[in-house]
Formats: structure tokens, sequence, C-alpha cells
């Protein structure tokens, strides 16, 4: 019954300030004089006015500060609406407390668990904080915090002091506006109404630093800020991201230091990119070899005659010979000081290795990602193999179980059953690449069931088993189990961040586990950066290096000046044969974004070099606006496609469209004449049927 009478009573509130349409500038007019002859009592009713507006959340509480402001100037008036506005809000508080709280704490328990604690240790700062926004409504924060477990006495307080500082700057406002005497503009442009409406629009961007400064003290008040540095910067992880962040900071000549535990040239060049380009290269070479009387040549089936213990021998080859250029030698003469061992983040300005402080005045942290394993039964029984330990492997398993659809998943599969192994590939999703075109999702399962994988999507491995010496995999397709059996499994199912181990304070995670970064790549400590696979939002090697960049110019230069991250154009490859490259948006984004859009197609049937190399599989398209030749997104799918691929980053990220890439010259005949090729395609939808009408009759008239 109580909460049936509040919600009357506010709704009786709501009606009547709808129903009697108050003109409160004609009342203030008419208080002013009310105000002369009874100060006080017009004081009284002015504030219980406001606490009324306030607690019920009528639209006018700005309005009113200002008027406070000029009818009583800026001392009285900020002293009446402080308390009228703190009180009015901790009244709506109670309100919606009273009516909402424990409906809403009920329903959604699980849900506000993590918020009922962090309100618990932390409720009072959240509390200020917002209370310094001016974006943020007064009335949404009452609500919000009615909900939650804070004492009335604490949001009381708090909301006193956090008010202060934007309703001093209203009032004072509205105290000069009442100030003016005269309607001619230098009566009206006094410089206290200047300064206050320039302290109105500074006052967002003054309070947010306040609020950053404040939330950067609470950060480091339990920390001792050294009084000078050992180095400028220590970059903990030497994989593509900590190598380009180390090189950066070298070059403009900070001293900086860098940490590996494990391998220079991390997971890319040792179990990453390099190892598999090259198993992928030794697998091209046996599937052209077996494709030889297709070209007028003795034909030969090599994969029973393949060495794989040589083929694996030549892979640790590739990454010996690439080793150089991320060795400790060579960063050394670049002027890096390199350390071999586990670091440990003690403090913002400390990083510990082999038993040694390093302070430091900012810290990167590039410490990769993990293949992920996920919790199936049976699984941790068998020896299975991930992106990591694949590469120490010497006999060619006959049978090759691979979980995983995505680009690592497909790219080994292939491999392997190029080389001679017995492969099949299981997905979750509904098909392979599933981020990519369905167009090309369906060549590149076509061209894997071409070389002998066995492709099975929509299915989920359940379980592992053994049968004697026989390992089997039960996998849930369509609502049956399939068993199949196998020699190796490899799990590709994604990689997770590695964000433990690294550090004793703890750092805010993303949902998806990696570590939580801004825009400009700094963690909740502003010296502290990190960039690569540790943050995503995108897992590639050149990505990593591209934010490297920003992390070490952010990390030095930051004081200065900051440099938010740029992903408008990241270009992504997958080595399978043939190659899939794209870069932009895909046909199903564009749809989901309610992009106006066509869609150009060019097929490689058509490219004088593919004819020539036997090697027409594949095709390129393009995404533009209706009617412009702006590039949105390109997809290629052919044996170079990632060679083919840059030019399209390029006038994507300069802004050039179609007309200027049919404007080069390409050499011929070469696969990027495809690209010019694509273009003309674009150029000849896009004649306007007209001009040609008009053409022709013009030649015929000449003639």
């Amino acid at each position: 019954m109580k909460k049936i009478a509040l919600m009357m009573l506010i709704a009786a509130v709501f009606v009547l300030y709808g129903w009697a349409d108050f003109d409160i500038l004609s009342m203030a007019e008419g208080f002013k004089d009310s105000i002369e002859q009874n100060p006080y009592v017009s004081a009284m009713i002015f504030f219980v006015a406001y606490v009324v507006v306030t607690a019920f959340s009528l639209p006018v509480a700005a309005l009113l500060t200002l008027l406070g402001g000029a009818l009583f100037g800026l001392t009285w008036g900020l002293f009446l609406i402080s308390f009228a506005s703190t009180l009015g809000a901790t009244l709506a508080f109670l309100l919606a407390r009273t009516i909402l709280r424990d409906w809403v704490q009920e329903r959604f328990s699980q849900e506000l668990a993590n918020i009922n604690r962090g309100v618990a240790t932390q409720g009072a700062y959240y509390l200020f904080s917002l209370r310094l926004i001016p974006a943020v409504p007064f009335f949404v924060i009452n609500l919000a915090f009615a909900l939650t477990p804070m004492k009335t006495w604490t949001f009381y307080w708090v909301s006193q002091i956090g008010m202060l500082a934007g309703t001093a700057v209203f009032v004072n406002a509205g105290a000069e506006l009442g100030s003016i005497e005269t309607l001619n503009v230098s009566g009206i442009l006094t410089p206290g109404l200047i300064g206050s409406f320039i302290l109105l629009a500074a006052f967002p961007y003054v309070l947010k630093l306040a609020v950053s400064k404040l939330e950067t003290r609470r950060l480091y008040r339990s920390f001792s800020r050294p009084k000078s540095f050992d180095t400028n910067v220590v970059v903990i992880g030497a994989g593509a991201a900590g190598l380009v962040s180390a090189y950066i900071a070298a070059a403009v000549k900070a001293k900086v230091t860098l940490i590996e535990k494990n391998k220079m040239g991390g997971d890319c060049l040792n179990t990453g990119c390099v190892p598999s380009k090259s198993l992928i290269n030794s697998a091209r070479l046996a599937q052209s070899w077996s494709r030889a009387s297709e070209l007028g040549l003795p034909s030969f089936k090599v994969s029973a005659n393949i060495n794989f213990s040589n083929v694996m021998a030549k892979v640790q080859d590739a990454i010996t010979a690439i080793e150089p250029h991320d060795s400790v030698a060579r960063y050394q003469e670049l002027g890096v000081d390199c350390e071999q061992g586990e670091a440990k983040i003690i403090s913002p300005w400390q990083v510990e290795v082999n038993g040694r402080v390093i302070s430091t005045k900012n810290i990167i942290i590039a410490t990769g990602a993990a293949p992920r394993v996920p919790k199936i039964e049976g699984l941790e029984d068998i020896d299975y193999l991930t992106s990591e330990s694949l590469w120490s492997i010497k006999e060619r398993p006959k049978r090759l179980l691979i979980m995983g659809g995505g680009p690592i998943g497909c790219e080994l599969a292939q491999a392997f059953s190029r080389l001679g192994s017995k492969v099949v590939l299981v997905g979750r999703a509904d098909r392979l690449l599933p981020r990519d075109e369905d167009c090309v999702s369906e060549q590149i399962t076509n061209s894997l069931k071409l070389d002998g994988v066995e492709v099975i999507t929509s299915a989920q491995v359940e379980s592992f088993t053994k049968r004697g010496s026989v390992s089997c995999a039960h996998i849930g397709l369509d609502g049956d189990t399939k068993v199949i059996e196998f020699d190796r499994v490899l799990v590709a199912v994604g990689r997770v961040a590695r964000t433990q181990d690294f550090s004793e304070l703890e750092f805010a995670v993303n949902s998806d586990g990696t570590l939580a970064v801004n825009e400009y790549l700094q963690t909740q400590y502003p010296n502290i950066y990190a960039c690569g696979d540790l943050v995503g939002p995108y897992q590639f090697t050149h990505v990593a290096s591209h934010q490297a960049w920003y992390a070490a110019v952010n990390a030095l230069f930051g004081g200065f000046k900051k440099f938010k991250v740029d992903y408008r154009v990241i270009p992504r490859v997958t080595f399978t044969s043939p190659e899939v490259a794209s870069v932009g948006i895909t046909e199903r984004e564009a749809k989901d974004q309610n992009i106006a859009y066509e869609l150009t197609r060019y097929d490689l049937q058509e490219s004088d070099r593919a004819i020539t190399e036997e090697q027409t599989t594949g095709f390129l398209q393009v995404i533009t606006p209706v009617g412009s030749d702006k590039v949105l997104g390109v997809s290629i799918v052919a044996e170079h496609a990632g060679e083919m691929l840059p030019e399209w980053v390029l006038a994507m990220k300069y802004g050039l469209g179609l007309n200027k890439i049919l404007g080069t010259i390409h050499a011929y005949p070469t696969w990027n004449e495809a690209n010019k090729a694509l273009s003309g395609s674009w150029k000849k939808n896009h004649v306007h049927p007209g001009i040609m009408s008009w053409l022709e009759r013009l030649h015929r008239w000449r003639r």
C-alpha cells in the first residue's frame, strides 16, 4: 500500500505539472518584489520548490538553477540551491529505493552481484565521479544508486560535495544574467557573463581532467614513485608487438629494456607465421608435382615418398634463417637492453627480472596470446597438439583430426593432407572461415575437399575416448554422434590472451579475455600500455606491429601529444590454396549496417596470368556505395591473393577510388592486373546509357 501510495503521488505531481502549464519566467518576474519585501520567506519558498522539482525529477531544475542565481545572487543562490538540490536528490533516491529496489535486486540478483560488491567498496568514489560530470543527468544517477545497497547518508554527503562545483558554475551564470541592466551589446556582454559562459563550456572538460587525476591518484596512492628512473620504458615480451615497440623507442634515443622469458621473436617466428608458411610451401610444392601432367610434364604422386622429418627440419631451417632479424645481438646493436627472464610488474614504475628491480617511467606489456584449449572430456588424457607444440613432431600423422574451421585449421588441414595425412577438419560454425564472405567460404571448402580433406561443419567435439591403442573423437552432429578414429588431434579453436603471471597489479580484462586498454592503448594505469594479441581486437602480426607504434609513441611522448589507434583499414590473409585476402567490410556487414551498396565481381577465369599458370580458381569482388567508386571492402580468392591486396589497402587508406585504380598502369601479365580489370568491370557498369547512345550517333555522323 505504501508503494502504491507513493506511485500515485508521483503520478499526481506529473499530471499537475503538465496540466498547470507553469510559466516559470513570468513567475520569476513577480517573485523579485516578494524577495525585496520578505527575503527569508521568499528564500524558503524557493528552497521548497527546488526540493520538490528535484525530488520528482521535473525537467526544470537547470532553469531554476539559473533563475536562483539571477534572483538571489551568487552567494545566497549557491547556498540555497546546493542544499535544496542535495535534499531533493536524496528524496528522489529514497522514493526510487522504496518503490523499485527490492523488486530489481530480487529479479536481477545475479546480474547485480558485481555491481553491489563494487558499490560496497568504491560506491562513494563512483557517485562522486558521476556527480562531477554534467553530461550524466542527475535524476538518472539518483535512480541508479537507489537500486544499490548504498547507505542514504553516504549518498547525501557525497552528492552535496560532488554537485557543488557544477551548481556554482550554473548559479554564477544566472547571477551574471540577473545583473544585466541594459539591452545593448556592451550591457549584455559583460566580462563576468562571458567568463561564466566560457566556464560553462569548459566545465565538462575541466571536470573530466579532474576525475582522471583523481582516478590516477587513487590508483597510485599505495605506491611510491621513484625520484629517478633506470630506463624510459620497459617492454615485456619480444614478439612482434614487443620488438617493434623496443625498436621505435631506441630509434628516438630513449633508454629501453626488452624482457623475454622464452625465445626472441615470440609466437610468430617460433610457432606461428614462419613455421606454418614454411610447411605450407612444402605442401604446395608437393601438390604442384602431382599436377605436373596438367602442365605437359611427367606426373608422379609424391605424398607416399615424402620424408616428413626432412620437411619438419626444413621448417626449423626457415626459423633459423629468420632468427637473426629478431635476435638479442641485433637489438643490442640498435641500443636496446635485452634481458632473458620472467618479468614481474611489482609497481606501476618497477619491473623485476632475475632478482633485479628495474625502475621505469613507462611500461609496455606485449605478452601475446596462447592457443585456446577447450574443456572437453578425455582431451587431457590424449597427447593433443596445438599450434605451439605441432612443430616438435617428427613423424607424419596417418590420421589427423583438426578442431577449428578458422584460418589456422584450414591452412594446416590442407597442408597435412597434401603431405599425405588423412585429415578430418571439424568446425563448430555452419561453414569454414565464418568471418569471410559466404562465397569465399564455399570456394575454400571445395578446394580443401579436392585436396582430400574431410570437412565437417556445424559439429561439436563432445568427448575423447580410447579403444585399446586407438583414439576416438565423439562428435555431435545433427542430433547424432559420429565417432572418428585418429592418430593425432590438433586443437585450433582460437587463441586466448596471456594476461596472467606478469604482474602483481590487477589489470582490467575484457569479456573476451583480452587486457582492457583505452583508445591510446593505456591500461587503467596511465603509464602502463599494452599492445598486440594481448589486447586484440585483431590477432594479426601486422596489427601487433601497427599497435606497437602507438604504444611506444604514446608512452614516450604522451605528455605532449597522444595518438588514437587507427583500425579503419585492417588487411586479412588466410594462406590456404588458393589464398584468401580481404580488407574492409563484407557483404553481410554491409547489410547488417544498412549500407546501400553495389557488388562488382571479376572471375580469374578471365585473367591471362591465371590461365597461363593453370590457376583460374578464384575471384575478386569489391563493395562500393551505390553510384560511388569509393572502396568499402574487397575480397580476393587467388593463389597470390595476399600479394594482390596491398593496392586495395592503399586505396582505402588514402581514399583512392576505382577510377584511380583503373587509370593506373599495371604491368602485363601480372596477377595484380586483375585489380585493374575489376575496376574496369565497375566502370563498365556505371557508364550512362544516354551518353553511349549520343556517342554512337556522333561517330555515325562523322563517318
